[in-house]
């Protein structure tokens, strides 16, 4: 079956959806310590993306062993009404036909806390495929709303993450496929479909 080029994708049940992030040891350490995100060391005035996509997160942090802050990987519960509330407020990151000016596209640029990207899903060898994952910009009330009100659950995957790799350059593709997180279509409104342009 052909997955279409922009489909979201994730773990989740009826009342939340995993997102994952991957941050340096200090805002791990005390984001599993408190539940959430808190200020320091976290940053709440900065823009924090969310990716729903284990592997995307795979490919973005190097499996959790660049040295580069995100050395750390962070399966993060948040509920499905505050997902949607981000996709519901989100502005794609490039202008759309949606916006016929560069002026008006801006506009709307300054006003909306949430930011879409869709770049290339990768496999298990972090190889680009043919269709998409969605990245998630959060940003002034999205942040406070996020760290606030949406999580629910935190949990350290960075050592999963090693597992995952080491099988991978032992070529043992077929045991790292089966252990890989669930991932199947997320349902969405009609409306939202359209603001994401899928």
């Amino acid at each position: 079956m052909t997955i279409p080029t922009r489909q979201i994708r994730a773990s989740f049940n009826n009342h939340t959806i995993r997102v994952y992030q991957a941050y340096n040891t200090a805002i791990a350490d005390s984001a599993l310590q408190n539940g959430t995100f808190v200020s320091p060391p976290f940053k709440m005035e900065r823009m924090t993306w969310i990716k729903p996509s284990f592997l995307w997160m795979m490919y973005r942090s190097g499996w959790g062993e660049k040295d580069s802050g995100q050395n750390r990987i962070l399966a993060i519960d948040i509920t499905r009404e505050g997902f949607e509330w981000a996709l519901q407020n989100s502005l794609l990151s490039h202008q759309t036909d949606q916006y016929p000016t560069k002026e008006a596209w801006l506009e709307a640029k300054r006003t909306t806390p949430v930011r879409i990207q869709w770049d290339p899903e990768r496999n298990l060898d972090l190889e680009p495929l043919p269709h998409r994952a969605i990245q998630i910009g959060l940003s002034n009330k999205a942040v406070m709303l996020y760290v606030n009100e949406w999580i629910q659950k935190i949990t350290d995957v960075t050592e999963s993450a090693h597992r995952f790799h080491q099988l991978v350059k032992a070529g043992e593709f077929e045991q790292a496929e089966n252990l890989l997180p669930s991932e199947v279509k997320y349902p969405l409104s009609v409306s939202l479909k359209e603001r994401l342009e899928m």
